[in-house]
C-alpha cells in the first residue's frame, strides 16, 4: 500500500523536453517509475531516449492519456506558463497533477486551485514549488532523492523539501510507506490534513512524521484535524524556532502573524493534540524511533 502513488500508476511529464525535465525524468526512471510520456505541443510525435528507455512526446495531457492510460502528471513547466500548464491537467481530468515549478505567481496557483475546485476536484494537486512524491521501491514523481530510503512504514508529510530529505536519510533504516512534500508557499493544493487522512486510512503506515514550518496556520489546523480524527501516532517538527518574529522568511509562505504562525505556537498547538514535537529533526527522528521501537 501507499497513498496517492503506486508502482502502477502510469507517469507522464510535462515539460519533459526541457533540461530540468530531463535531468529529473532520467532519475525518476532509475527509481523504477513507469513514465509513459512527455508533453510538449512543439515535438509531439517525437520520442527521448533515455539509457535504451524510449519515451514518446505527446501535444496533450489528454492524448497522452488517451493513448497511454497516464494517471499521474508531473510538472517541470516556468513559471510564466505553469498555470496553463495545471490547467491542460485539469481539464484533461488526470487524477494526480505534481506541480514542481518554484516562483509560480500566488495569484496563479490561486486561479488553478479555483479551477480544479469548480472542476469538481478530479485532480489533486499537490505543490507548487515542492519536491513531489515518493513510495519507496514503488515509484518516485518529483524530486525526492530515490536513494536515500528504503520502503518501511513511516509515512512522512512536509512542507520543506530538504527537510524531507533529511528525515528520510535519518530514518532509512526503518523506511517509508510514502513521503509526500507538500510545498512552502501560501496557497497549495494538497495540505497536512489531505496526508494525514490517507495515513491514517493506509494500513501500510503505523506511524506518521509531519514537518511544518513558520507563517500561516496550517499546522495549526493540522493539529485539529489530528486531535479529532488521527489514531496512530503523530510526531512533528516545525522549521523557524530561531527565525526573527515578524520577519518574512524564504519560503513564500513563511509570513508571520501575530502569535499564530510562530514555530512556538504551531509546537504548541501540536502537541496539545497529542503529538511529540522535536526542536530539531534529528530529535524529531529520535522521537519517531522511540515510538516505534516501543
Amino acid at each position: 500500500m501507499a497513498i496517492f502513488l503506486t508502482k502502477d500508476s502510469k507517469v507522464i511529464v510535462q515539460g519533459m523536453t526541457g533540461a530540468t525535465g530531463m535531468k529529473h525524468t532520467k532519475l525518476m526512471l532509475g527509481d523504477g517509475t513507469n513514465i509513459v510520456g512527455g508533453v510538449n505541443p512543439r515535438k509531439a510525435g517525437t520520442s527521448v531516449d533515455f539509457d535504451g528507455t524510449e519515451v514518446p512526446v505527446f501535444g496533450s495531457v489528454k492524448e497522452a492519456m488517451e493513448k497511454t492510460g497516464a494517471n499521474v502528471s508531473v510538472l517541470f513547466v516556468p513559471p510564466a506558463f505553469a498555470k496553463a500548464a495545471v490547467v491542460e491537467a485539469i481539464d484533461a481530468e488526470i487524477p494526480l497533477a505534481v506541480v514542481i515549478t518554484e516562483g509560480i505567481a500566488v495569484h496563479d496557483s490561486a486561479a488553478f486551485w479555483a479551477y480544479a475546485k469548480a472542476k469538481g476536484n478530479k485532480t489533486r494537486i499537490i505543490g507548487p514549488n515542492c519536491p513531489g512524491l515518493i513510495t519507496p521501491g514503488q515509484s518516485n514523481a518529483g524530486i525526492i532523492p530515490g536513494d536515500i530510503t528504503k520502503p518501511g512504514r513511516i509515512g512522512l508529510v512536509s512542507k520543506s523539501g530538504t527537510l524531507t530529505y533529511q528525515m528520510m536519510y535519518e530514518l532509512r533504516d526503518i523506511g517509508f510507506s510514502s513521503a509526500v512534500g507538500i510545498g512552502g508557499d501560501p496557497v497549495i493544493g494538497t495540505t497536512h490534513i489531505d496526508a494525514l487522512e490517507a495515513f491514517q486510512a493506509d494500513p501500510d503506515t503505523d506511524l506518521i512524521v509531519m514537518i511544518g514550518e513558520i507563517g500561516g496556520d496550517a499546522e495549526e489546523r493540522a493539529a485539529d484535524y489530528i486531535k479529532a480524527n488521527v489514531t496512530k501516532p503523530v510526531v512533528g517538527y516545525v522549521a523557524g524556532f530561531t527565525a526573527p518574529e515578524g520577519k518574512t522568511m524564504g519560503h513564500a509562505g513563511a509570513i508571520v502573524s501575530g502569535s499564530s504562525g510562530t514555530a512556538q505556537a504551531k509546537k504548541e498547538a501540536l502537541e496539545a493534540a497529542g503529538v511529540k514535537v522535536g526542536k530539531t529533526p534529528s530529535e524529531t527522528a529520535l522521537l519517531a524511533r522511540e515510538i516505534l521501537n516501543g
